[in-house]
This record gives C-alpha cells, sequence and structure tokens, in this order.
C-alpha cells in the first residue's frame, strides 16, 4: 500500500539517453513522477543548479510535471544538478545530466576508413584510429564525444570506453547522425595515454533487408571523437581526430551487421596515416532513446556433438545478440560459430526457413556467421561489430578441443526500462506473454524491427500493430521519438511515408523504382499519425505530437488526395463515372492490405503465396475496405491532435475529411444490418475498433464476427493488421467467451500453438514450427505478439478511458474467464505505479487496487456498478457469475 503522506517525487530525468552520464541537447525537457501522496492540484518547485553556479528556483503550474526546460539554452558541456519538490513536501533526490557537445562547438575532423578493393561490402575490414597523448596535470573530468558514419567502439589506455552496443546507433545518415558521451575520468591516467577507436562499416555500409543490398547512404564510412580534460587548475585540454592520427587494419578482417564478423587475432598491421575526406555528415544530435547494452549472459541450456569437429548448443532463449566465448584454443585455432533459431532435436542448425526468394532470381540463402582465428592467450571472443537473432549456435572447430561451457549467449538491444508486469492462474497464459515480450526485446535494437534475422528492417506496419502494446511492457518514449525522427527524414517529397525507417535503400531518390511504387500502404504509412498519437495517450508527451505534425499532415493530405484522383481499377470498368461518395475511397493506390491472412498448408507442405505465386493479381486487387478505414483512422486523428496542439482551423478541416471518409466507407462497404462487403473477422475487428459501424448496427456487426468465428471452428483468420484488435473488440462487444476461446486455442492458427510447440518468441507464421516438427519463416516476429495488451486491459482489467491522457483517469474491469483464479500485475504511467490484483473466492470477485494520489479510479464490477479507488489503496468484492467468460 502506498503511505498517503509521501508526496516527495521520484523517478527525475530529461529526454536523452546516455551512457555512463545523461547527455541532452541544450533545452532538455523534465520529468518526474509525482509522489504517491501528491494530488492532481499538488504545485512543484524546481530547484536547478549549473556548473558552479547559483541555485535558482523554478515554479511550476498546478498539475505539472513535464516542463519544457524553463531557463536560457544550456552550451556545450554544462553541467546541470536539479530536485522537485510539491508545496510544503520534501525535495526528491538529485538528479544530473550534462549538455552534449553541441554541433556548432565539435573543432574534429572526420577521419575516413581507407579504402578496401579487395573486399565486397559486407565484408569489409573494420579499422582503429590511434592517437598517443601525455596527461601531465590531475584531471578533475574527462569525456569522450564521439560518433560516426558506421559503426566504433572506443577503448582507453586498453579499457573498454562505456557500456553501449553499435553506436552511434542507426539513422537517417543525410539528415540525422547521433553522437555519444562518456565518462572516461577514471580511465586516464598521469603520463602516456592512448586513445583507440575501432570503426566498421555498420548501417552506413552494410547489407540491407532479406536480398542483402549494400546501403546507400554513402561511400566513405569514418569516425570523429574529441577527448576533453578538465584539469584541477580550471583549464581545458582537447584532444581530437585530425591528422596527426594514424590508422591500421584491425584484426577485424571482415564486419557485417547482418551477416557477421571474422576475427584474426594473430593478424599484425603497420599505422599508416589518416584520410581527411570531404564529409557531407549532418548535424550531431543527441538521441532521446536509451541505448543499446548487453543486458543479459545465458548459459547453455544444452549442447551435443553433430560430427567429430561441430557441436550444436542451445541456449534455451531466442534473442538478438552474440556469443562469448572464453576458449579460444592454442594460436592459430580456427572456430566459426554459425546462428539460427531452429535445430532438430539433437541434430543440426536449420536455416533454410530464413532463405530470401523473389520471383525470377535465385533464392539468397540466410547467413550469420562468425569466425575467430585464437592467438592463444586466453582472449574472450565477443563479435561486437555485428548483431544476430539466434536461439543456436553451431560451433565448428577443426583439430582442437571444444568445450561448450565456455559458451555464453549475450543478450543485446535497447535497455528499455520495464513499466509493467502480468501473470495469472494459467501457466499458459504467463509463458504467451513472457515470450511475446522476449520478442519484442529482440526487436528493439536501436529501432524496432520486424523480425532480427532475415530482414530485420523497422517496418511501419509492425510497429504501428504493436506500439500500444509495447507502451504496457516498457517506457518506449525516448526509442519510438528516436525512431520517429527516421520515419520524417525518409518521408518520400510527395508525402507518402517508407515501408520501413531508417531506408538505406533511399527510396524518397527513386521514385521510379518498383519498391517506390510499393510505398504509401494504409496500415504502414499511418504510423506516422498513429504511432505519436499512442505515445501521446500513454505519456502525455505533446512534444511526440509537435515533432511529427508536418509529417502527419504530408502523409494524410497524400492519402486524401490520391483517393480523389486514382480509382480501382475494377471500379473504373464496371463504373466508369464515379459516383460522388468515391472521391473518399482510398482504393487507388497500392496497399498491402490485411497482409498474411491465414492459408492452410498444402499436402507437400508448401503454402499459397499470392505475392509469390500470382504477384499481379494480387497486386492488383482492391483493398480499398481496408485503405479507406485507415484514411478515416488517421483523418480523424489528426483532427484530435490538431486541437491539442491549439490548431483549429486544422482541426476543423480534418474533422470534415474524416467524416466524409466515414460516410464514404459506409456507403461502399456496409451492406446493412451490421454486414461489410468484405464479410471477414478482420474488416469486423477494424471496423467496429475503428468506429466505422453505426451505434445501430454494431451488435449485429459483432454477431457476424461471432458467426465467422465459430465458422473457423473457433480460430482466427485475421491478418497483420487485425489482429490485435480482435479479442478487445469481442470482449467489448459483450462477446468475452468468444475472444477467451480464441485466446485458448490450442491449435493452428493460434497462440497457444505456438507455447505448446515451444516457441521461446512469437512467429511471423501461426505454425512456425509445423506438426513434423519443421520449421517456416521467422521464428521471432513480434507483431502477433500485440495480443498481450488484451491480458493487461482485459484479463487483468487495467485500462485508460479513451479520453484519457497520461493516465490521469484509469478504469480496472476485469473479464475473468472459467479457467482463472487470480490475476496480477501493475503499469508506472507517468504518475506512478498502478497496482491490480484480483482474486476468485467462492462466487465473489475480490479485486484490490493500489493508485497514486494524482490519478483517479474506478472499478467496474461486473454487474456494472462503479466504486471509486481511494488513493492508497482499495479493496472491493463483487458478485462473479456474470463475469466469468
Amino acid at each position: 500500500m502506498n503511505a498517503p503522506c509521501s508526496i516527495t517525487p521520484s523517478r527525475l530525468r530529461v529526454d536523452a539517453g546516455g551512457d555512463t552520464v545523461t547527455v541532452t541537447g541544450s533545452e532538455p525537457r523534465l520529468t518526474w513522477t509525482p509522489g504517491p501522496g501528491a494530488d492532481s492540484a499538488a504545485v512543484y518547485e524546481i530547484e536547478t543548479r549549473i556548473d558552479d553556479g547559483p541555485t535558482s528556483i523554478h515554479r511550476v503550474a498546478q498539475g505539472t510535471f513535464e516542463v519544457p526546460w524553463p531557463y536560457e539554452p544550456l552550451a556545450s558541456r554544462q553541467r546541470v544538478a536539479w530536485r522537485v519538490r510539491a508545496t510544503g513536501g520534501e525535495w526528491s533526490v538529485p538528479h544530473s545530466f550534462e549538455c552534449g557537445l553541441l554541433d556548432e562547438d565539435w573543432s574534429a575532423a572526420w577521419l575516413a576508413l581507407p579504402a578496401s578493393a579487395e573486399a565486397s561490402r559486407g565484408h569489409l575490414p573494420a579499422h582503429t584510429f590511434s592517437q598517443a597523448f601525455t596527461v601531465d596535470a590531475d584531471v578533475v573530468r574527462a569525456r569522450l564525444y564521439a560518433t560516426a558514419l558506421g559503426v566504433y567502439d572506443a577503448t582507453v589506455n586498453g579499457a573498454r570506453v562505456g557500456s553501449t552496443e553499435l553506436a552511434p546507433g542507426t539513422s537517417s545518415y543525410d539528415i540525422t547522425l547521433y553522437a555519444q558521451a562518456y565518462d572516461v575520468t577514471d580511465l586516464i591516467v598521469a603520463g602516456a595515454n592512448r586513445l583507440e577507436l575501432t570503426v566498421s562499416a555498420g548501417w552506413y555500409q552494410g547489407l540491407v533487408g532479406a536480398f542483402r543490398i549494400p546501403a546507400e547512404w554513402g561511400d566513405t564510412p569514418g569516425v570523429r571523437a574529441e577527448v576533453h580534460l578538465d584539469l584541477r587548475d580550471g583549464s581545458r585540454r582537447v584532444i581530437r581526430t585530425d591528422h596527426s592520427w594514424t590508422v591500421c587494419r584491425s584484426r577485424i578482417v571482415a564486419a557485417d551487421l547482418m551477416e557477421g564478423q571474422k576475427v584474426d587475432l594473430t593478424a599484425e598491421s603497420e599505422p599508416m596515416p589518416v584520410t581527411l575526406p570531404a564529409v557531407q555528415a549532418p548535424p550531431v544530435s543527441w538521441s532521446p532513446a536509451p541505448p543499446v547494452r548487453a543486458t543479459a549472459t545465458l548459459r547453455a541450456a544444452s549442447a551435443w556433438q553433430v560430427s567429430d569437429s561441430t557441436w550444436v548448443i542451445d541456449f534455451g532463449q531466442n534473442a538478438s545478440g552474440w556469443i562469448a566465448m572464453s576458449d579460444l584454443g592454442t594460436r592459430g585455432t580456427r572456430t566459426t560459430i554459425e546462428y539460427g533459431e531452429f535445430a532438430y532435436d539433437g541434430g543440426d542448425l536449420q536455416t533454410r526457413h530464413l532463405d530470401s526468394h523473389r520471383p525470377g532470381e535465385p533464392t539468397k540463402q540466410f547467413v550469420q556467421r562468425d569466425e575467430v582465428i585464437s592467438d592463444g592467450s586466453g582472449t574472450t571472443f565477443e563479435p561486437r561489430h555485428t548483431i544476430h537473432g539466434f536461439q543456436f549456435a553451431r560451433v565448428t572447430r577443426d583439430g582442437a578441443p571444444f568445450d561448450p561451457a565456455s559458451v555464453s549467449m549475450r543478450v543485446v538491444h535497447t535497455d528499455l526500462e520495464r513499466t509493467g508486469s502480468f501473470s495469472c492462474s494459467d501457466a499458459a497464459l504467463n509463458r504467451l506473454h513472457e515470450i511475446a515480450d522476449w520478442s519484442f526485446r529482440g526487436n528493439a535494437v536501436d529501432v524496432p524491427t520486424d523480425c532480427p534475422t532475415r530482414e530485420r528492417l523497422a517496418w511501419t506496419g509492425d510497429y504501428q500493430v504493436f506500439a500500444p502494446t509495447a507502451t504496457r511492457l516498457y517506457d518506449v518514449l525516448g526509442f519510438s521519438r528516436k525512431w520517429l525522427r527516421s520515419v520524417r527524414d525518409d518521408q518520400l517529397p510527395d508525402g507518402r511515408v517508407a515501408n520501413f525507417s531508417p531506408d538505406g535503400r533511399r527510396i524518397k531518390l527513386k521514385l521510379n523504382d518498383q519498391f517506390a511504387m510499393m510505398t504509401g500502404s494504409a496500415g504502414w504509412g499511418d504510423a506516422i499519425v498513429l504511432v505519436p498519437w499512442e505515445m501521446y495517450k500513454s505519456y502525455g508527451d505533446e512534444t511526440v505530437l509537435t515533432e511529427n505534425w508536418d509529417a502527419m499532415v504530408q502523409w494524410v493530405d497524400w492519402a486524401a488526395s490520391n483517393a480523389r484522383s486514382a480509382r480501382h481499377i475494377a471500379r473504373q470498368r464496371t463504373q466508369p463515372e464515379a459516383a460522388p461518395h468515391e472521391q473518399y475511397l482510398w482504393d487507388g493506390s497500392f496497399h498491402w492490405g490485411e497482409w498474411t491472412e491465414p492459408v492452410p498448408r498444402n499436402a507437400d507442405g508448401s503454402r499459397a503465396n499470392p505475392l509469390q505465386d500470382n504477384p499481379m493479381e494480387w497486386f492488383m486487387a482492391d483493398k480499398g475496405e481496408v485503405g479507406t478505414a485507415y484514411l478515416y483512422l488517421s483523418s480523424s486523428t489528426l483532427a484530435s491532435i490538431a486541437v491539442v496542439l491549439g490548431k483549429g482551423e486544422e482541426a476543423r478541416r480534418y474533422e470534415e475529411l474524416a467524416a466524409k471518409v466515414l460516410d464514404a466507407w459506409r456507403t461502399e462497404y456496409l451492406m446493412g444490418d451490421g454486414r461489410t462487403a468484405g464479410d471477414s473477422q478482420a474488416g469486423y475487428a477494424r471496423a467496429l475498433s475503428f468506429g466505422l459501424i453505426p451505434h445501430d448496427q454494431t451488435d449485429d456487426a459483432a454477431a457476424r464476427l461471432v458467426e465467422l468465428v465459430h465458422e473457423a471452428d473457433d480460430h482466427l483468420t485475421t491478418g497483420f493488421l487485425a489482429t490485435g484488435h480482435l479479442l478487445p473488440t469481442l470482449s467489448d462487444a459483450g462477446h468475452a467467451d468468444v475472444a477467451y476461446s480464441l485466446l485458448y486455442q490450442r491449435t493452428e492458427p493460434s497462440w497457444l500453438n505456438m507455447v505448446g510447440r515451444g516457441a521461446t518468441t512469437i512467429w511471423e507464421d501461426w505454425d512456425g514450427v509445423d506438426l513434423e516438427g519443421e520449421p517456416h519463416e521467422s521464428l521471432n516476429h513480434y507483431s502477433k505478439g500485440a495480443v498481450v495488451r488484451f491480458l493487461h486491459t482485459h484479463t487483468l482489467g487495467l485500462r485508460q478511458p479513451a479520453d484519457s491522457v497520461g493516465w490521469e483517469r484509469f478504469t480496472v474491469r476485469p473479464h475473468p474467464h472459467a479457467n482463472l483464479t487470480w490475476a496480477k500485475g501493475h503499469h508506472d504511467t507517468p504518475r506512478g505505479r498502478i497496482t491490480v490484483a484480483w482474486r476468485v473466492e467462492g462466487d465473489q470477485l475480490e479485486i484490490s487496487v493500489d493508485a497514486p494520489a494524482s490519478t483517479s479510479g474506478t472499478i467496474v464490477g461486473p454487474l456494472g456498478e462503479s466504486i471509486a479507488v481511494d488513493a492508497g489503496g482499495t479493496v472491493v468484492r463483487v458478485p462473479l457469475a456474470a463475469a466469468t467468460a
């Protein structure tokens, strides 16, 4: 139970990432979590000290606990210490951060990687840049500021700098480039010192996507860095990259983020002078996201030998990362490590399911392979210039012994702060929640990718589908803002949104490319509107709306213009003269559509794939019902965003557009009695969730959805876009029993089929491992894991009302199932932690809620009775019967 008298704020933070020190731009936002006893009327004071200057007090508005920087913009490297208190309360624990080295204050030169004529992209060597320097005075503070066009790591006097992996992270390098700051005070010694920066091609020049096409950001990877030494006498010294540095080939003889890394620890290379290229790099920025880190180490769950020289190791969990190997054998011993998501029981690794196929082209064989040659020194091998998606590793070592106990898995992803939990009396549902959580983490490597293996692209549609679930698991605000900047950077000149961002193929510059013609799809491009709105609703952050406003407008205006100017070819043939409402039907351009609706396999194990089997027929299919639904959702959401941002004229314009699109959708696709033209589970789930069905027909539409579920033998038939909406829509329409019948379904297509077949992450295909034990497609594709939001919002029952922002209000309305005897969970909201638990006691349902005073909550019982949640905690007992599905 929270102490009602505790009004002291906690969790002070700024909108920035950082390694050993938190680093911001010049005008950071200050945020804190109110004390659990502080109500929404509390007034706060901020005490701030910049560098060694005087303290100042800033008073903020009533109920505010997130404020823009209230002082003059910070200068480079200024240090800030601040704390907060509610009026009449105690000061919080202080928090400190620093302003980074702002772009205009960088004096370092760019150093270029030497060209490698004998190596192709994807197999380029890494190079190490070095500088020796002498320190003959006491250092009180030392900072390394670094960035790269590529991936870099740094050492000072041979010791690793920081804990960030894959720095500086990925971005759309033509517009955005991030830098990092590291506290290296303890690494600097009196006398001789050496700074080394090892740089590989990384995202800048490496291979991209399923077909391993080289990224096209530029031809010259490079690095830029400065060490600032603050000396005890008050002076400052700067060591910067310049012509005096040297460069040599590192022992990383080839590195690619997709295909792997080769290291020869016996290799020697002579240093040579550096090249100072004419680099057209964008201004340096400071990321709002947490860094990528190795967050866990997993030992082998089992291992077995498949030949005299080859072992397979099972780490028990599919994840993103790499291996660490402590025993490399004697000098000259070569070890090869191949990574994959599947191995036969007691048999070999299998990766054929991750091969890529394109009509008329050879199969692109999937490769994730590292190689190391030992120098016999006992060095631990970690390939930190690549990353892999895997559960299994095949280790090959000829002519030397190998001990599987010398290998562990480093789990690597963005170091997100957990903000939510769920557990219940059903072990299978707990496992489903766990594997969905793992699947998201495995795809949260600096940006939200679709899978960590075959494509590893930050598809807009995937995150649009999963973002509402992500906010219930982790604090993803900074992570999402960073990614959305790439979405804006990659937006096409006409307003279309790229299919994935960062887009190393740079489709915005290739408007006649076939893939450019497949850009601008409903449900994918709409991420630029729907993801910021979800972040705003979850965190109360208007900044994410302001940052993306122009891009949202360009997207919706393009979609609306396309609806007016283009008609689907089938409509043109059957009705040459367009009806008035058709100018609001978005059916005349490319859409992915519902995408990957379940299709049974053929007798030979193959499955019909419309995109491959008959690409033109699939491409030309009328997907206007989906497109128009999303045009309504994005235009109505944009109107709401305009209201929040005080843009009255724009709000009216997009409200009018949304009303006309809604009327057009109903005219064209609503058949009466709640039936839709498409008459599919996906169509009804979407239409009910988006509010497309008139109120007097929603019961009929929901009843038809139930019929379709039963006709499918209580299996789902939804695809990529609608699956996350299916269970909440059924439950909210009074059909929780049908929602749970789908959730508890054990045969494919179903979530618990994955659990039953041993999945450790969410599969791309419902039968990712089929009944014969054969793998198919990616085994870590997090989008279908969006279902676990239902466990939070309906099974546990904790949700935010549609008209609430930042959890100013909440509702607890459990939808228990007869199989469940208890559930519990929490959510760390911007206002503090809300904890919910319920338990079946005979014919009663006992519900307990703890919540901070700054939010107001209501418990809704099975019979519709409402009970206010008291600050500090509430326990109620209500009749169970009507609540059980």
